[in-house]
């Protein structure tokens, strides 16, 4: 498959205009109603002072109907601790902030009608009554309804649209469809301004990725977010240039997410023509658009590495047949030249020149051998007496004496040489070590192009470009010397 260099174009998903992304709005929590004024202590109670004193019992249940008369509904923010379930079905716990806390007993009629799952430690608003426990004199609220506070709700409403659209089977492995191998044009829809944009193209660069990168820039938070998400997803299927689309944003809270856990998104990205890989947030973030999605890629970085494996795998193994296919020729090139020339020899040692050739030197050598007997005989015989001479003369004390001067001298500067082998190999041996340990040094791996990044301020050495983030002032050395660089 042939691809064109990796461009980058920016296409207007919907019409109106594109303002920059905007914080989020979080919920309005639920106020308490306005604090009537406490009455005032009645005329009985105010003359007890001067007269009989109220009993406990008296006073606390005067108390009673003052607290539960001026504060007949009331809803209070805070943490639940201490939550306590009841075999009768009521659920007792405590409500606190940073500065109080109230006892709030919820029973067992409002727990049951209660949607969400109480545990120690989530924020909620609680609505009900006050009331005043006499037998100890204590007061405490008592609940009729719960609800989840900011991100609780958020994370709520989440779950119930997961569990719905799975119900649905919106989320069926089966309608899973797998990514084109080696997709020519890929539209990415995420704002045009953002990080999460910039992070994918970076990625498919550094990679050499060729293909054909489309922008569809959308808002990736507020309230119009999810429409316009829907909207370019539509939009890119009227289309029919993609072969790939990529729904990707940065990360976030669960409130910058939001977009991406609506049910219209969710559904605009299981109805697409084509493949999507949603690519939302951080490894950690998981959205209605990741389990509707064909492929989820646990950042936008991530996506671009999915699209670009199989090119790059590609390459490789294009590389590899290309580097076969060459070693192939050149073998099969030499083998049939080294077959013609074992050929040609021996059509030459068949030919009839040649056996004549060969017939006159076999019978020069003959006519030599004849002539040359008598004399080889001779020389035989004199060799013979020779040899025997020489025994004799071997077996005479004086000979052997020499034989064993000779014999210790040759050891003796067999053993010279061999320790003065020992020892060149030795100086060789060191000679090598010492220039490679020269050769891995600092100095040499800066000669050979490398350089060592620092921070300016702490000195630490930088290996990764991740790490240089924080540093303002960066120390880089060379080997014939040391500059500073300061980041824009």
């Amino acid at each position: 498959m042939k691809f064109k260099d990796l461009t980058l174009d920016l296409f207007d998903a919907v019409s109106a205009p594109r303002p920059q992304p905007t914080a989020s709005v979080s919920p309005k929590p639920i106020s308490a109603p306005a604090v009537p004024p406490v009455p005032s202590l009645s005329p009985v109670l105010c003359a007890s002072s001067s007269s009989q004193p109220l009993s406990v019992s008296e006073f606390t249940r005067y108390l009673k109907n003052v607290l539960e008369g001026s504060f007949p509904g009331v809803s209070i923010r805070g943490e639940i601790s201490n939550l306590r379930r009841q075999p009768s079905g009521h659920v007792y716990f405590t409500l606190k902030d940073a500065g109080s806390q109230v006892s709030a007993v919820l029973f067992r009629a409002d727990a049951v009608r209660t949607r969400c799952n109480l545990r120690d430690g989530i924020q909620v608003v609680a609505s009900g009554a006050v009331s005043v426990y006499e037998a100890r004199g204590n007061y405490q609220i008592i609940v009729r309804s719960v609800e989840l506070d900011g991100m609780g709700r958020l994370q709520e409403q989440f779950e119930r649209l997961k569990r719905k659209l799975a119900d649905e089977g919106l989320f069926d492995p089966a309608l899973k469809r797998r990514l084109p191998s080696l997709p020519r044009t890929v539209g990415i829809v995420t704002s045009g301004t953002g990080a999460a944009l910039q992070d994918f193209l970076r990625i498919l660069r550094r990679r050499d990725w060729r293909g054909r990168v489309v922008v569809l820039p959308v808002r990736v938070q507020g309230v119009e977010a999810a429409g316009e998400i829907a909207a370019a997803l539509s939009l890119a299927g009227r289309l029919g240039i993609f072969d790939l689309l990529v729904v990707a944003r940065g990360g976030g809270s669960l409130e910058d997410l939001q977009p991406f856990n609506e049910e219209i998104t969710a559904r605009a990205v299981r109805s697409a023509v084509v493949p999507v890989i949603s690519a939302v947030g951080h490894e950690i973030d998981f959205t209605l658009s990741d389990f509707a999605a064909d492929v989820r890629a646990e950042t936008p970085s991530a996506a671009a590495e999915l699209i670009s494996s199989e090119f790059l795998a590609w390459e490789e193994r294009l590389d590899r047949a290309q580097e076969r296919l060459a070693g192939n020729t050149n073998r099969r090139v030499e083998n049939v030249g080294q077959r013609l020339r074992m050929l040609a020899l021996k059509l030459d040692r068949h030919s009839p020149a040649h056996c004549v050739e060969a017939a006159w030197l076999r019978l020069d050598d003959l006519r030599n051998r004849f002539q040359s007997a008598p004399r080889l005989a001779a020389n035989r015989f004199r060799h013979r007496l020779v040899e025997v001479s020489s025994r004799l003369k071997a077996l005479t004390p004086e000979h052997q004496i020499r034989v064993f001067a000779l014999r210790l001298s040759a050891q003796s500067d067999h053993l010279d040489g061999v320790a003065q082998r020992r020892l060149e190999r030795t100086g060789d041996r060191l000679s090598a070590l010492e220039q490679r340990l020269r050769a891995s040094g600092v100095d040499a791996t800066l000669r050979r192009g490398f350089a060592l990044v620092r921070e300016d301020s702490s000195g630490r050495l930088l290996t990764t470009a991740n790490a240089a983030i924080g540093a303002d002032t960066l120390r880089i050395k060379f080997c014939d010397g040391e500059l500073r660089a300061r980041k824009d």
